[in-house]
């Protein structure tokens, strides 16, 4: 399965209360944080939430 580094590029600040628990779910704390996650529906959709504070790519597993 692929997996994906998400990384957060933007502050949360000025967000909507759903983006920013969007982050804590992915598990962002602050700008430069990075985490890997599977390629699942439930991820990318997280990821479409909060597109324009990340910046996503593929990683081989």
């Amino acid at each position: 399965m692929a997996r994906l580094k998400i990384t957060q590029i933007r502050s949360e600040i000025g967000g909507t209360r759903n983006q920013r628990e969007t982050l804590r779910t992915l598990g962002l704390r602050r700008i430069n944080a990075t985490t890997e996650r599977d390629d699942r529906p439930e991820v990318r959709g997280m990821i479409a939430t909060v597109s324009h504070l990340v910046r996503v790519e593929e990683v081989d597993a």
